[in-house]
């Protein structure tokens, strides 16, 4: 953004310059005494485009005037020599022409300073350190010259020094003659300031303090142009030891004082940023709940009928156990599972197999009492056991197994063996 941004106002005050030449040449024709009045180039196009027709021109408008050029005695001039002009007569067709691309003039000139606050924010944001100690003006030209704040601070102050003077390092390198002194940081006040002997020296020194202020802003966490400042103290002191001799401070006791100003100012800095994102957050949240209130009523319709049909079967509830004269409804208790009754075959077989295994089957404890049973039932259920036990009786030699036979097989050997031994 500040490469972009300090390349078009570069290219903005060369095309301000060329259309404001344009309209003190085309004006020019009709009222020439005004270029010696007035020397800057977007005032004179606010005056033209005021005055329009010199000889409309009258003492009703000189209060205007003044406003415009700042000077009551330059309003006072150019109402006097537009009385007595030797421009010549212009048609209102031209009149025209020449105020639209006057405005035109006007409104790129506003854009221009626009810009450039807009370059002065940036730099603060991202080089604070730079643009407190040369300009922004001049701290954005040495960044978009290297490239980016990063390409910049791995430069040395040697190549610092002389960045955008390539063309006459080369020439000197190739005629062996001298070498340039100074590149972009030739436009920062310092070295205009220094005498003629001590600008080399100056420029080397500012060079020095640009690369550790492009270094700062390019590796600190939170950029503060605290840096900056006080390398700007720095050259002021070299310079006066320059030309008066009054030895400066050293680096060292500096930088102590700018660490403990730093650290104040980035803690400063973060409880400011945290107080902004507070009132993000806060504004954020009234805007959803606005957007939440404005939402479509339809929606809202939908969700309160919703409501209603959820909330109504509950009522008819409530109203049946009022008519029976309780308030709460019954609480259920929870019904007990049946098991099915096993069928006798199965209850003989399991107690036969429990008697030839040794383990009687275990009664599961019953956590209710059992019910007290009256005669007449137990004597039925004693019946119906005796019948059990003698069908189980009867079925014993049928559902005998094989093992059996087999046994008995071999006891009728043995006693015809027996006897044939006996015989």
């Amino acid at each position: 953004m500040i490469i972009q941004s300090i390349s078009l106002l570069d290219q903005l005050d060369k095309d301000i310059n060329t259309f404001s030449m344009r309209v003190r040449e085309w004006y020019g024709y009709h009222f020439p005494e005004l270029v010696k009045i007035i020397n800057d180039n977007a005032t004179y196009c606010r005056v033209a485009q005021f005055i329009g027709n010199r000889k409309e021109l009258n003492e009703e408008k000189l209060e205007e005037l003044e406003e415009l050029t700042m000077d009551g005695a330059k309003a006072k001039a150019i109402l006097d020599a537009s009385r007595s002009s030797m421009g010549m007569d212009i048609s209102a067709i031209d009149l025209i022409n020449i105020e639209s691309f006057s405005s035109r003039v006007v409104s790129l000139s506003e854009y221009r300073q626009s810009l450039h606050t807009y370059l002065r924010s940036k730099m603060s944001q991202v080089a604070p350190s730079l643009s407190a100690l040369i300009g922004e003006a001049v701290g954005a030209r040495l960044i978009a010259h290297a490239g980016s704040l990063t390409n910049l601070a791995k430069y040395p102050a040697s190549t610092v020094q002389i960045l955008g003077a390539e063309k006459a390092l080369f020439r000197a390198l190739k005629t062996r003659g001298n070498t340039p002194k100074y590149g972009l940081i030739f436009h920062s006040t310092f070295i205009g300031r220094a005498a003629a002997k001590n600008k080399g020296r100056i420029s080397r020194y500012l060079a020095n303090k640009c690369s550790i202020a492009s270094r700062i802003d390019c590796f600190s966490e939170v950029p503060t142009n605290v840096f900056g400042e006080k390398l700007r103290e720095q050259v002021e002191e070299r310079l006066s030891f320059y030309e008066t001799g009054v030895i400066p401070r050293k680096n060292l006791e500096v930088m102590k004082e700018a660490m403990v100003q730093a650290e104040e100012a980035a803690a400063e800095i973060t409880r400011k940023l945290e107080k902004q994102e507070k009132k993000r957050l806060k504004k954020e949240k009234k805007r959803l709940a606005a957007i939440a209130l404005a939402s479509p009523e339809n929606s809202s319709s939908t969700q309160e009928e919703c409501e209603e049909l959820n909330e109504k079967p509950k009522k008819k509830k409530k109203q049946k156990f009022q008519e029976n004269g309780t308030e709460d409804p019954p609480v259920s208790s929870p019904k007990p599972r049946k098991r099915k009754p096993l069928p006798t075959e199965e209850l003989v077989n399991n107690e036969r197999e429990a008697a030839t295994n040794g383990n009687l089957p275990k009664r599961k404890k019953s956590l209710t009492q059992p019910e007290p049973v009256s005669e007449p039932e137990e004597a039925a259920n004693r019946s119906v056991l005796k019948k059990k036990r003698k069908l189980s009786l009867k079925e014993e030699p049928l559902s005998s197994g094989p093992e059996e036979a087999v046994s008995n097989k071999s006891s009728k050997k043995k006693k015809k063996l027996k006897l044939a031994q006996e015989g």
